[in-house]
């Protein structure tokens, strides 16, 4: 059998579990109550897979560090990671044609693809290996074998499967995929037996792909294939990186598979598969993950409740006291509160929308930002001032700037800070400090093996994350990105 090579989506913005998933820090990276994201339980699903020795993942390019972070921690089997990096989404064809081009140029076309999407939850690994096997076989055939979950119940959140003719003991061609139905349509479905839900994995011949996509969506394919010849990789250290060409990629069409290739092609088959299996979509689904004390009632954080009932309150760094509540999420972190009807728990993406369309921080960054280097958390903010508490992990080191409009103050909290302030270099110690006025270039490096916490203090008539100019980066950010 030909070779495996998982390849891993992680796009989206998981607007529905706003306000812990935001742009900056999308769903797969939230925390399940073990402490893995949802990444990593993908990551380590698809590296025990028989035979799996290289990962390839599919991202937005400003999330590529802390996805590698993930990663690191859980690559026990020490898989070779590719990367193709995306300045902005253009939805799953784009991600799934540069990735079938990828693998064909490198590693053959004959090489089955395995597309799963870093987001989902799956509990029984066992079971998914083996409907893994019977999608291979199909892609053997020449074959797009999709995995269809047999429904608990009648959901109307997701969508559906249509069985058609049988394949073999374990599969069948598609007859049709059906949009989300209403609560009727839905429990009709369950009733009959014959409908599946469309988990959105895939699994299917490199070259497969690219036939069906030449066939469907072709445009889509000249396009990625354009952009892919026009852009930059870097390898080493068994990792290797393509960052798509963004001028190129822009001219992508903005489509999902499903629409593209799936629905019209007559060469789709569907493996149905119990897998525990969850697309962690709304709050519901996540309070669902944890049991209910006697009241019903799931809590993650410091609570004192009177008269509650079937609540999910998750405010794991402030008291949350309730009096006479029922049927009600509360999401609570430092800068957000999210307060829902649990049966309206598909509605948040509302609130995340509003969000976006007024331009609020709160869409797209947390307090704490996560960046190549470490992490940085607004304190607090006002006009014409801005205090940061910035931790430098070990060896890394900021790029060398400048602000027009803004001068730092820089105080060490603890650790070694190396820092570039003009055409001075020095170090500072703890409790010692340095000011950057406007216009100069600086620097702060951590030299040593213990994590570096300072606090900046900002101030100047404008204080956004756009006043900066980047000479030189160690992390190959371009010199015009919007992130320190």
């Amino acid at each position: 059998m030909s070779a495996l090579i998982p390849c891993i989506i992680a796009g989206g913005a998981g607007t529905r579990l706003w306000p812990v998933s935001r742009e900056a820090m999308p769903k797969p990276f939230m925390r399940l109550p073990d402490g893995e994201s949802l990444l990593q339980k993908t990551f380590v699903r698809a590296t025990q897979l028989p035979g799996v020795d290289r990962i390839l993942t599919v991202t937005n390019r400003d999330v590529y560090f802390r996805t590698v972070d993930d990663y690191r921690q859980l690559n026990k089997t020490h898989a070779s990671l590719d990367f193709i990096l995306e300045p902005f989404g253009r939805n799953t064809t784009a991600a799934i044609a540069a990735a079938a081009l990828h693998i064909t140029r490198l590693y053959g076309e004959d090489v089955h693809l395995l597309v799963l999407p870093a987001d989902h939850l799956i509990q029984d690994t066992d079971a998914f290996a083996q409907a893994v096997t019977a999608a291979r076989e199909l892609a053997d055939q020449g074959w797009i074998a999709t995995f269809g979950i047999v429904p608990t119940k009648a959901e109307t959140g997701f969508g559906y499967i249509e069985k058609g003719q049988a394949l073999n003991a374990v599969s069948y061609q598609v007859a049709r995929f059906i949009e989300k139905p209403d609560a009727d349509t839905a429990q009709a479905y369950l009733d009959g037996g014959l409908h599946l839900w469309n988990a959105g994995m895939f699994c299917m011949r490199a070259d497969t792909m690219l036939r069906e996509l030449h066939e469907h969506a072709p445009e889509v394919l000249v396009s990625v294939r354009a952009c892919l010849e026009q852009s930059p990789t870097k390898e080493g250290n068994h990792e290797l990186q393509l960052e798509l060409n963004g001028e190129l990629f822009a001219q992508t069409q903005d489509i999902s598979i499903d629409y593209a290739v799936m629905e019209p092609s007559q060469k789709v088959a569907v493996v149905p598969c119990q897998l525990g299996w969850s697309d962690i979509g709304s709050w519901q689904a996540v309070r669902e993950l944890s049991p209910a004390d006697a009241q019903g009632n799931q809590t993650n954080g410091e609570t004192v409740l009177h008269d509650v009932t079937n609540c999910y309150i998750d405010s794991p760094r402030r008291l949350v006291g309730g009096v006479g509540l029922d049927n009600l999420i509360i999401v609570d972190t430092p800068d957000a509160l999210l307060i829902a009807d649990a049966s309206r728990s598909q509605d948040v993406r509302v609130i995340a929308k509003e969000l976006k369309r007024l331009g609020h921080d709160a869409y797209r960054l947390h307090r704490t930002v996560t960046r190549p280097w470490g992490t940085y958390t607004v304190l607090e903010e006002g006009k014409r001032f801005k205090i940061k508490r910035i931790v430098v992990r070990p060896k890394a080191s900021l790029s060398l700037q400048m602000h027009h409009h803004r001068s730092e103050h820089w105080i060490v909290v603890s650790g070694m800070a190396m820092v570039t302030n003009g055409e001075q270099e020095f170090l500072l110690d703890t409790n010692e400090s340095t000011f950057i006025k406007p216009g100069r270039t600086h620097r702060l490096v951590n030299p040593g093996v213990i994590d570096l916490v300072m606090i900046e203090v900002q101030s100047g008539e404008y204080l956004g994350e756009d006043d900066i100019v980047r000479f030189t980066d160690i992390y190959g950010r371009v010199p015009d990105a919007v992130r320190t």
